[in-house]
């Protein structure tokens, strides 16, 4: 008998101790802030190298294979919306090498003037930055000679990269609506 008290004591005993911890640590994470600043916490990389890229955008809207497709078309061109998957290339020719594809979406934003909205990832294929992409996003007015778009991030090879990317029209297709815009791109990267 006198093992068997013992025993529901220490049973009871131990039930009692948990119990009290697992209260405890639960009060505790109720009471967290939301956020801490930690002082030992180091800087993220700064950019460290400069990277320049030139290549060719081919917007393929007409034909069998089209590289752009509108997926918003209301009555108005305002608001007209287009995903792309449109090749990179070395030269203005489509048979010229492929070095990525710009994958993202575009949409007229302007009531005023011919203003595209560009979401794009230029996600590279070819030589040392296969792998890795350039984030643009901003705004492209496509009928002024040369346009500056913000390059807002990257992955891989262009990790933590910022920069800018100047773009002009080469050739656009009235009749197919195809176009061959070239890019000169500068970005700070890790």
């Amino acid at each position: 008998m006198a093992f068997f008290l013992t025993s529901t004591i220490y049973s009871l005993s131990l039930s009692l101790i948990l119990a009290a911890a697992a209260s405890a640590s639960a009060s505790a994470a109720t009471n967290r802030p939301f956020s801490h600043h930690y002082v030992q916490t180091k800087p993220t990389p700064t950019a460290k190298k400069m990277t320049r890229l030139h290549f060719y955008f081919h917007d393929i809207v007409s034909g069998k294979n089209p590289t752009a497709m509108k997926i918003i078309g209301p009555k108005t061109a305002f608001g007209t919306t287009v995903i792309i998957d449109d090749p990179l290339t070395k030269g203005t020719k489509p048979g010229s090498t492929v070095v990525g594809r710009a994958q993202g979406l575009y949409a007229l934003a302007s009531q005023h003037d011919s203003s595209l909205l560009m979401a794009i990832n230029f996600v590279f294929t070819y030589g040392k930055y296969n792998g890795s992409a350039l984030g643009v996003m901003g705004l492209n007015n496509v009928l002024d000679a040369v346009r500056e778009l913000p390059v807002v991030g990257g992955s891989g090879a262009f990790r933590f990269a910022r920069g800018y990317a100047l773009t002009n029209t080469v050739r656009y297709n009235l009749k197919t609506g195809d176009a061959v815009v070239q890019y000169n791109v500068t970005v700070m990267h890790a």
